[in-house]
């Protein structure tokens, strides 16, 4: 399912919207490309007699079965797994049936660390626990760009100034120069 967009308040910026890392969707995808393959193989080598015909139907009944299970199930848990970073909040939301969303205030949150394999060095991706007042303890899995996503977070906690600002202080610091340039043509 898709985030949708009227769960933020009006005055709330979006700053990330990210699923996990796509990582996460190789497997499944692999499992239903060998499935579909082995299926199509069993068709095609079978003989067209009864026992051929009830070899490919086993064959793509197991195929169906568990690629349903460990193909399409685990894409629409990482489709429907979103990670919601805004300039208050960060929000939770996981659930493919049923939706569990969970809101942590950045006022409140305490401490954030970040961690990482090798494979995700490799991959731009880690795990982000995200502790709060209360002893509230949110982990983020295969969070992509990580250290990017950290360093942003820790960024909006301090209150750092937005990049929208430092841009109009860049276009303030050429309209000064261009005023400079023009008081040097007078001369």
């Amino acid at each position: 399912m898709a985030f949708p967009d009227d769960i933020l308040t009006a005055e709330e910026d979006l700053v990330f919207h990210l699923h996990p890392h796509w990582k996460a969707v190789v497997r499944p995808v692999l499992i239903l490309v060998f499935f579909l393959a082995a299926t199509i193989v069993a068709w095609v080598m079978l003989p067209p007699t009864t026992g051929g015909e009830i070899g490919v139907a086993v064959v793509g009944v197991l195929g169906l079965a568990i690629g349903l299970r460990r193909g399409v199930w685990p894409l629409l848990v990482w489709r429907c797994t979103h990670y919601i970073f805004t300039d208050e909040r960060i929000l939770l939301q996981s659930g493919v049936l049923s939706r569990d969303r969970r809101d942590l205030p950045l006022a409140r949150i305490n401490d954030h660390a970040m961690s990482q394999s090798l494979l995700g060095r490799l991959l731009d991706y880690g795990r982000m626990t995200v502790d709060s007042i209360g002893d509230q303890l949110a982990v983020l899995e295969a969070v992509p760009r990580v250290q990017y996503v950290q360093t942003t977070l820790y960024e909006l906690i301090e209150g750092a100034p937005e990049i929208v600002e430092e841009d109009e202080d860049v276009e303030r610091a050429g309209d000064d120069k261009q005023a400079g340039d023009r008081t040097l043509g007078r001369r």
